[in-house]
């Protein structure tokens, strides 16, 4: 009898978790970077859309069942816990990656800012080489290839994050690629970590036998003793990837939808979404919106951390292939991220830690006093905890 409870209660899970990634797909399409798609044009009233939008007994129906299905599969989820060793053999296995978190984090930064500065804009292409001063190409391709190769590594996050917070007060429309703050400040937590030209020269570091040991102008006089006063602040990596990621989510749907819908409705007709889902297009834009909503709000409070990041992987691969024109390179930073949020789980100052109380794998790299020996070793650490 036990087993047949367990296994209803399994195909329930699983049913429910099909409906919703069904929802997830048909509404999500649109999720795109309106800006760069579009030519601008007039916003439209927001009040209007929502009331004219909402007055449709389809999409409020479809609107509101999508996120009754939804609310629905998290409570079953809370209530049934299925698949217990499932889900702990997926920790496990996405623990085991924890030591290439560096290497995401600075491939998922430094790709897109080679891109950028070759194709000659900065952050975002809402701001192009002619509309600033800075020289774009060599900052972008400069700042890339050193992240690429991990020199000098939390120097370069550094300098990079401090420009783009002054690009912020005065090029406003640079908060469109507001992950770069939060990837660069997780670089500068985590630092080079391996592969990297910084694990490299501290392994020469920590051989007495080399030349460089003998003469260790930046390593052992700078780079360690930072990382030490950095050290504490490690664990919150997972926490300041989640919040800007959700911060991000949050800002997409309140700028380039609910508060812009005409050009929202733009996209819809540019593409032909109607066409390819027959509703009515303001259920595209809605739809959108509110799953941009949803995943932002559950990633910042840190709730459903890694359904929130796999969810919006599939929003990001399903508006690439919905939206030729949308381009790759603003999205290479988007899905870095939640990659990495895939691997760290939560982190601290997360609902998840109160409610699941499961291993919640943390993935903060070695560093510190003890670097210069722990990589000339060949020694790597898990993670400071689970949460």
């Amino acid at each position: 009898m036990r087993e047949t409870f367990s296994a209803a209660r399994s195909r329930l899970a699983g049913g429910l978790v099909s409906l919703v990634g069904l929802v997830l797909v048909a509404t999500t399409v649109a999720s795109a970077h309106v800006e760069y798609v579009t030519d601008g044009g007039e916003r439209g009233d927001p009040v209007a859309f929502l009331v004219g939008a909402l007055s449709d007994p389809l999409v409020v129906v479809a609107l509101g069942g999508g996120g009754l299905a939804i609310i629905a599969t998290m409570a079953a989820y809370l209530r049934l816990r299925p698949f217990p060793e499932d889900r702990r053999a997926i920790r496990r296995a996405l623990a085991e990656y924890v030591d290439l978190l560096p290497w995401l984090l600075r491939l998922s930064i430094g790709l897109p800012m080679v891109g950028a500065g070759f194709a000659g804009y900065l952050f975002t292409p809402l701001l192009p080489a002619t509309a600033t001063t800075i020289p774009v190409r060599l900052f972008g391709v400069a700042v890339g290839f050193a992240l690429l190769f991990g020199l000098a590594t939390r120097f370069v996050a550094t300098v990079t994050l401090l420009v783009y917070l002054a690009l912020l007060p005065v090029y406003p429309q640079v908060f469109f690629a507001f992950e770069y703050a939060a990837g660069l400040l997780a670089i500068v937590l985590v630092g080079g970590g391996r592969p990297s030209a910084d694990h490299v020269i501290a392994q020469m570091a920590a051989n007495g036998r080399t030349a460089y040991s003998k003469v260790d102008p930046f390593y052992r006089r700078i780079a360690v003793p930072a990382a030490a006063r950095i050290d504490p602040y490690r664990p919150f990596v997972p926490t300041v990837i989640r919040v800007g990621m959700g911060i991000v989510f949050v800002y997409l749907a309140l700028a380039e939808k609910l508060l812009a819908p005409n050009r929202a409705l733009a996209v819809v007709d540019q593409y032909g979404l109607s066409t390819l889902l027959p509703v009515p297009p303001e259920l595209w834009v809605l739809g959108a919106a509110a799953t941009e909503l949803f995943l932002g709000v559950l990633l910042i409070i840190g709730f459903f951390t890694r359904a929130s990041s796999a969810a919006a992987f599939v929003v990001f691969t399903t508006t690439l292939f919905g939206l030729a024109d949308d381009p790759v390179l603003a999205h290479i930073s988007l899905f870095g991220l939640v990659s990495a949020l895939l691997v760290t789980g939560a982190g601290p100052l997360a609902v998840d830690s109160a409610v699941f109380r499961t291993p919640n794998q943390m993935g903060v790299p070695t560093t510190g006093r003890t670097a210069v020996r722990a990589v000339a070793t060949g020694e790597t650490e898990a993670g400071d905890g689970d949460r």
